[in-house]
């Protein structure tokens, strides 16, 4: 058919169809992207509100924790400390009472240099606690290495300790953390779970460093989610998000526990 046959109104007519097609498959494709990226943006906004939410919980229990070790320091400065120095106080004033006979001095003298000696290694102690002077100085190898020779000391634990890892003295900051969340595990362990062997053993697992923790204590169900949600728990869980890293735990009734963290 030639297409100077065509009346000129067909034409026009057929012009402003196409052009209405393709407005409309135009307009249809604008509004479909347009609800489609409103919907990427909404679950972007909902992804990063369960981050704050997360965060904020992470937060909310470092803080917890923080206050509660702040109350243990002020209750051991208390305790330890500020009661001794009270008594070598009132000793010293004694001291300058008149008529003392030599025993009498000698007496009180020795008490004196007995809780000064007591209060400062008390003092020594807690200086440990936040801080042990072999972790700072040597590293976290050496800081564990002390730990376990500490929680042997009472006769009632044998500690196996094993290290396959050389450690970046650059990434103290982040190896306290390693070091605080052994601490908390090792005192669960002892406290709680009536532990008398634990293991240690730091090793590379898939190019990631990984620590590996057993111990022979009552264990617990760690199905319950109840047994993973105390202080001390969540004070982990705090530290390995920090770290970035990821725990696995794993217990049974009297079977101990096997802990799993990488860092």
């Amino acid at each position: 058919m030639n297409v100077n046959s065509i009346p000129e109104k067909e034409i026009v007519a057929i012009i402003l169809y196409t052009s209405l097609f393709f407005m409309i498959v135009s307009i249809a494709l604008i509004v479909f992207f347009y609800f489609s990226r409103k919907k990427i943006i909404q679950k972007e906004l909902e992804k990063k509100d369960l981050i704050l939410a997360h965060q904020r919980e992470q937060l909310h229990a470092v803080l917890i924790t923080q206050e509660e070790e702040r109350k243990r320091i002020a209750q051991d400065l208390h305790d330890d400390i500020s009661s001794k120095l009270n008594v070598v106080s009132l000793n010293s004033y004694l001291l300058t009472s008149a008529n003392l006979t030599q025993a009498e001095t000698k007496e009180i003298t020795t008490n004196i240099i007995n809780l000064t000696a007591k209060a400062l290694d008390n003092s020594r102690k807690i200086a440990h606690n936040l801080l042990p002077p072999v972790f700072d100085k040597f590293g976290l190898h050496a800081g564990v290495e002390e730990l376990c020779e500490e929680f042997e000391s009472s006769k009632s634990l044998k500690v196996f300790y094993k290290n396959k890892i050389d450690f970046n003295e650059h990434e103290k900051n982040k190896h306290l953390h390693v070091f605080r969340i052994l601490q908390e595990l090792m005192n669960n362990s002892l406290r709680h779970g009536k532990a008398t062997e634990i293991s240690i053993i730091f090793d590379k697992v898939n190019g990631i460093n990984s620590c590996i923790y057993k111990d022979n204590g009552i264990g617990f169900d760690s199905k319950k989610s109840e047994n993973q949600k105390g202080l001390g728990m969540k004070n982990i869980d705090s530290r390995i998000s920090f770290l970035n890293g990821s725990i696995e735990i794993s217990s049974e009734v009297n079977k101990g526990i096997d802990v799993f963290f990488t860092f």
